[in-house]
Parts: C-alpha cells; structure tokens; sequence
C-alpha cells in the first residue's frame, strides 16, 4: 500500500483537549478523528487494526460454538419497559421517536432484544444450550465522554447472550467464554487481570472483569500481594483485622455534642479512636428508607448495598428525607429507637462493638455506650460486607495484603439467571413436559476501547508501538529520497518480495524530508521499518524494530528471514 493514496492526517503536536496518551497518539498518528465530543470516526489505519481485533475475537468465540447474529441498533422503547430498564437504565440512554411518535432507543446493550428473539424461536430443551453474538455499534450518552475511545457516546462492541436449560450447561459457556477472552487479550499483547466485577444496570448474581492495567484507567483494582485474589474496588472483600477491645457493657448514656458532625470531629470531642463510633448513614432503596451501619473507620459501599438490597435504584437521602425519617440533622443520626419501618442494614464490623458511639437522633447529641442486640437490633439476614476496602487491609487468605492499581475495563461476562428470562416470559419445555425459564449469560468486548487499552500499554514519547498481531500492516518501508532511482527501483523490489513472503507493508512515497517520514513511522507505530538509503545501490538496507530500536543492516537476499526473526519478537 502506497503511503500517498493512504489518509493518515498526522499532527506535529499533542491536541490541547487530549488527556490519555492513546487519544493524544491516535490523533497525532492519523488513527481517528473526532466527530463531537464521544464520538469518532475511525480513519484507514485504525479500520485495519479494528479489522484485526475483529478477526482474533471471532476466531476465538467461534471456537466455544457461539455463531454470529445482526440485530438492530433502533430499538422498540416497548422492549425495555418490559424489562424495567427504560425508566432505570438512566440519562446515558439515548432515546427517540419515530414519525409516528413511536418511541424508540439507541441500543446501548441488547439483553432486552435477544430475548425478545429467543422467546419466540426456541421452545425445547433440545434446541439447547444457545449462544449469539455480534460486533456492532453501541450508544450511550455519556455525560462527560473523555479519555477519547475509553469513554465514549458511540463505539463498538462485541456482545453475546447464551440460553441454557440448567446451570451446568451455563457454567460451561461462562467458563468457554472465559478461556477465550483470555486467548484474545493475550493475543492483542494486553497485560490485564480476572477481577470479581459488579453486574450494574445488567442484572445477575456472577459476573468477572477483564481489566487491561493502565494509569489512566478509570477503575480501582485492588489485588493480593501473592495474586490469589483480585476485584474492583466496588466489589473487593477484605478480612477485618481489628480486635476490639472486651469490655463489661455499660449503661446508654446521651451526651452533648455542640458544632461536631463528622466521625473524626466526634472521636476527637470525646476522645476515642474511630472504630469506637458507629457510622449511620440513611439511604432511599427503590424509594424506601434504608438506614446502613459501619464502623466508624469504613466508609460504606454503595454498590454492595445496592446488591445486597436487591435495589433496582439507591440514592443517598438527602437533608430533607433524614429530617422526616430520623428527626434529626445528618451527622446526629443513629440507629437507636428508630421508625420500625426503617430497613436496618448493618457491616459485620458493627456487631461485635462493645459501648460504641452513635448519633442520638436529636441535633448536636450523640449516645454512649450503645450496645448491639440490647439498644437496637439487626436481623441475622441483615448483617454483610458493605466496606470500601483500604489499600493494606488483610486479604481474604488472612496473610496477604490488599494493593491498588488502576485498570481500563476491556471485557466482562455475566451470568444473569433468569433476570430477563422471567420477565419476558422466555421459557422452554425440559425433558419431562414442563415449562421452565430459560437461563441467561452475557458477554462483552469493548471493541474500540481495546484501541486504546493497547496503546496505553504499548507506546513511548514518539508514539504508538503495535504488538504484530493487530498492527495495521507488518512493516514500514521507507526510501529516503525518491528522486534517487536506485532507491525506488529498490523499493519495489522490495514490496515484491514481502508481498510474495505474506508480509503486509506501507511504503511511505511521499516527497517529504527523511526526518519528518521517520517521526510519521514512530507516530504510526508499525512493527519493522526497513529504510531505503545511501547503499541501496549495494543491495543493501537498514531494518529497525519499533519496540526496541534495534537496527540491523541486511543484504536484500537475507531480508526475508531476518524480517521473520525480528517480527517474531513482537508477536503478543
């Protein structure tokens, strides 16, 4: 491919509005351009690699007997107010009418149209198990879409669902689906974990979470130090190493508490440490008065609670709703003699205190000496892990400690049970007559996204370094100077010769300066580059590989197998 009928616009600069390097690279190297803000068109280069990541999951997903479908991106609004999700999916759902004043979204995610599809086509469990799936566009109306592909209102998306009859066979697909995205990640030169991840607006009680490890990554991974365990930080479980200290309960005794609201201005006043105080924090779940309770040296989860609750919406109560529920301003809360139909939730840290410290439901008081089980009670059911993690907590194993880093969610696999299955009536006739739900699993690439991921990880000062696997083409064949024959007579022979060996190439004809072709090399990022020089006439040329610099000077017989040496170095 000749450079000169190629469209790679590069940029001498960084753009002012680009923060992550991948967005600042892919505008400088001529990858994308943007159209509004999250929304890109992707330009030739970029096509070629999105063409090859394509390929690597296809190759992949076809391998665990999925097969590929085409649904529509218009999606009936009908379809997800069956499931419930058009009043709560919320505002990044992009939602229009037709002519007729039909209304219609943009689909963001297809739980809802497959199962349309399924329940009408498949009735038997011999038709069974099921899985579909597709590349296509998606749409979200990101609020605040930044960090170029990352975050973005439209991008691509690979998404499949799987229908079972019984939970062996969805435990099958999972795992399948599983092995392969780890064969694609690899494949595409990621460096990523396996995180427990939180299910969100999907539904569902199982989900993992392939996280590419990357500063700029907007995720918090919180890992052991011997890599047993790792989970976003939404969802990551520590093991609480704190003793309290054993003491005879004393009697409930209120206190005053002028101008002291927060846990650290409470301990400080009455002169005890943090995990001394109980936290009461009132939360609205699905429109219902939920009071939730940790140590005072946590912070509450809001994605735990929000599982743990089943809540389809959960929102901290504002001033106005803890006035009306608990009589009292927010840092003066507590759960003692409460309103019965208040949901009391509490952390398991909570239960073993012994005369804590709480808010007295009565502005700038505070009672002593509460007790668990005497001075206000909590359902055995309703006891569970709502902390935030801390970077240093023990580890689950007890021996371990718990480490942060920041990651670039890639892929994430559910399995959602019978969330959608039940709703839209989807059902099946098993082995014995009946008719059972059917269920359900859900699975996601993000495409465009991994663009990004791979060059945040693989990239310099001088721009993107493509791992050989999704480069847009194999190698960067550059004459120094095409007014010289000798040069370009040698170029082509050389385009011969790597099109007969399968290499694909980008020959770089223009009429520019040698140093601004080899800065567009670098910025572009193919694995080889193979310089057309001074000793062309000598049959000889200078072969230099992207990710380490190295250059060799090579005879042109000899080309073909160091070429096949120097790429195998940059296969993932």
């Amino acid at each position: 491919m000749k450079q000169s009928q190629m469209f790679i616009p590069t940029l001498k600069e960084n753009p002012a509005d680009a923060e992550a390097r991948s967005h600042q690279l892919m505008l400088r190297a001529g990858y994308i351009r943007q159209t509004s803000a999250g929304i890109y068109s992707y330009l030739p280069l970029a096509v070629r690699v999105l063409q090859k990541i394509e390929a690597i999951i296809r190759d992949a997903i076809n391998e665990t007997g999925a097969v590929e479908v085409s649904l529509p991106e218009i999606i009936p609004a009908d379809l997800w107010r069956e499931s419930g999700r058009y009043a709560t999916y919320g505002e990044n759902l992009f939602k229009l009418k037709d002519r007729h004043q039909r209304d219609f979204v943009l689909g963001p995610t297809h739980e809802e149209t497959i199962t349309d599809l399924v329940r009408h086509e498949i009735r038997s469990y011999k038709k069974l198990p099921l899985t579909l799936y597709q590349i296509k566009t998606k749409f979200r109306d990101e609020d605040r879409p930044r960090y170029g592909l990352l975050r973005g209102r439209e991008f691509i998306m690979y998404d499949a669902y799987s229908f079972s009859a019984n939970p062996a066979q969805l435990d099958d697909i999972f795992d399948k689906q599983e092995q392969a995205y780890r064969t694609i990640f690899d494949q595409v030169g990621l460096n990523y974990r396996m995180i427990i991840g939180d299910a969100g607006a999907m539904g569902g009680n199982d989900s993992r979470e392939f996280s590419a490890i990357a500063e700029i990554g907007e995720d918090t991974i919180a890992y052991s130090d011997n890599n047993a365990y790792a989970a976003n930080l939404e969802m990551a479980k520590n093991q609480d190493d704190y003793i309290p200290v054993q003491e005879q309960a004393a009697e409930l005794t209120k206190v005053a508490t002028p101008n002291v609201g927060s846990i650290e201005d409470v301990a400080n006043f009455l002169s005890v440490v943090p995990q001394k105080l109980i936290k009461s924090v009132l939360f609205m779940a699905d429109g219902e008065p939920v009071l939730a309770l940790i140590r005072g040296d946590y912070e509450i989860n809001n994605v735990k609670l929000k599982n743990f609750l089943q809540a389809d919406a959960l929102t901290l109560a504002s001033e106005a709703e803890v006035q009306e529920w608990l009589q009292a301003p927010v840092g003066s809360v507590g759960p003692v003699k409460i309103n019965d139909k208040i949901r009391l939730v509490a952390d398991e840290t909570v239960m073993n205190l012994t005369n804590a410290v709480t808010g007295a439901n009565e502005a700038e008081h505070h009672f002593l000496n509460v007790n668990p089980g005497r001075d206000f009670e909590v359902a055995a059911d309703q006891v569970t892990d709502l902390r935030v993690v801390r970077e240093g907590d023990l580890a689950l194993d007890g021996k371990s400690r718990l480490h942060f880093t920041r990651g670039i969610e890639i892929g994430h696999i559910f399995k959602l049970g019978t969330r959608y299955t039940k709703t839209f009536q989807a059902t099946f006739l098993d082995e014995n007559g009946r008719e059972q739900p059917l269920l359900m699993g859900c699975y996601g690439i993000g495409v465009s996204r991994l663009l990004s991921a791979i060059i945040e990880q693989h990239s310099d000062d001088h721009g993107i370094i493509w791992p050989r696997n999704v480069a847009p083409f194999d190698v960067h064949l550059i004459p120094v100077n095409i007014k010289k024959q000798e040069q370009l007579d040698v170029t082509a022979e050389l385009e011969k010769v790597l099109h007969d060996a399968g290499y694909t190439y980008l020959t770089d004809d223009r009429n520019e300066r040698a140093g601004v072709k080899f800065a567009d090399s670098d910025l572009i990022g193919l694995p080889l580059r193979i310089t057309v020089g001074k000793k062309a006439a000598d049959g000889i040329v200078e072969v230099q590989l992207r990710a380490t610099g190295e250059k060799l000077e090579v005879k042109k017989e000899d080309l073909v197998n160091v070429i096949q040496i120097l790429l195998a170095k940059t296969e993932a």
